[in-house]
């Protein structure tokens, strides 16, 4: 029995070198090479993850029934072995099942986030964002929609959900292509540039915005937001435990963070400074200044914070007042989002994004704009 469990803790020794070239491939200057990396684990990183557990488990199991049950070994050690090998295996079957399992989340921050991202994030374009590819279509009225992550379906398991999909459907896909360059993160600056760059000349031009659209400019004229950074609050072996595996870090991303009161008081803070707020609306002149270049009819959704509708929108008045001051039609959704359930507004407990809901709100509200002599 001996010699068995001699055996058991050799492969286990070697074991613990699969075990750092696939938890710890940083630390030793190893890459992984596929799509996605290093933001999420590949299917085939996942399955070899898998099989590591498996045989730990297999070898854990072994020593315990060698060392314990088949020797009648009794004693504290025992107890406490007899105790502490079941939670061990329960613990790591459970680390196997929430490798599989997904749940969006605002900024793909958390490991389950990632899995529902590989999982639903499609399709992708070629030029890198989540719509159809571009087609040359004689007679169709062409429409981009340009905004972050709300205008890109971030949440939203069916791309056909999204309103600009459902714009496209009411409108009638025979006589209007609609394009959507939604990307995560972006700003007002980026989104001019992209438009600028982008293939397709529009013939009408609709903007997703957001309040934290002015963020980027806030932080470049010396606004801080404390407390923003993902994981800040770990420190020491409990970070790398979160960072690196499955089930603590789902439960982690259970769990309160940085509060939305510190956001709100920043974004409250850069709309009412003038020196950010004039340096904002400089990066949306651009995006007029091509509407203007190509001669397509603007709109503009203003989404607010969904939890905090009217608030919200007295922060971002000073923009609507822009937009409207420079002939862009601004399509007022507050109205409608107040009559949504809170719950139904967004997509989950964990992602404040926009729900299928609110998608098809907005939707309506542009086809209705837009069908207006």
């Amino acid at each position: 029995m001996t010699s068995k469990i001699v055996t058991s803790v050799i492969r286990i020794l070697f074991l613990g070198l699969l075990f750092i070239f696939l938890f710890y491939p940083d630390k030793f200057e190893i890459k992984f090479d596929y799509p996605g990396f290093p933001q999420a684990d590949s299917w085939y990183v996942r399955l070899a993850k898998f099989a590591f557990w498996f045989l730990f488990v297999i070898e854990i199991l072994r020593i315990f029934y060698y060392g314990v049950v088949k020797s009648k070994a009794k004693g504290i050690l025992a107890n406490i072995v007899t105790i502490t090998v079941p939670l061990i295996v329960t613990l790591i079957f459970l680390e196997i099942i929430f490798m599989y399992i997904p749940q969006s989340h605002e900024g793909v921050l958390s490991k389950a986030s990632q899995i529902w991202w590989e999982k639903y994030w499609k399709p992708i374009n070629s030029l890198g964002y989540h719509d159809k590819e571009i087609k040359e279509e004689q007679g169709k009225k062409q429409i981009l929609v340009i905004g972050d992550s709300f205008a890109a379906g971030h949440g939203l398991k069916d791309v056909n959900e999204r309103f600009s999909n459902q714009l496209e459907a009411s409108l009638g896909a025979d006589k209007h292509s609609v394009y959507n360059l939604g990307m995560s993160g972006a700003d007002t600056r980026d989104e001019a540039k992209r438009l600028e760059e982008f293939p397709v000349k529009p013939d009408v031009i609709v903007l997703e915005y957001f309040p934290n659209d002015i963020e980027k400019v806030g932080r470049e004229k010396g606004l801080s937001l404390s407390g923003a950074e993902p994981y800040a609050d770990l420190k020491g072996p409990m970070a790398t435990l979160v960072k690196r595996f499955y089930l603590p870090n789902f439960i982690y991303w259970q769990l309160p963070h940085t509060g939305f009161s510190t956001f709100e008081k920043f974004v409250q803070t850069a709309y009412t400074d003038t020196t950010v707020l004039n340096a904002h609306l400089r990066d949306l002149s651009k995006m007029i200044d091509y509407r203007d270049s190509t001669g397509a009819k603007m709109y503009a959704v203003f989404i607010p914070f969904l939890f905090q509708v009217d608030k919200s929108a007295g922060y971002t008045k000073p923009v609507e007042d822009y937009l409207r001051s420079k002939g862009v039609t601004v399509v007022g959704i507050n109205d409608g989002v107040l009559k949504i359930p809170e719950k139904e507004r967004v997509v989950g407990k964990n992602d404040g994004h926009g729900s299928a809901t609110l998608n098809k709100l907005i939707a309506d509200r542009l086809t209705e704009a837009m069908k207006k002599p």
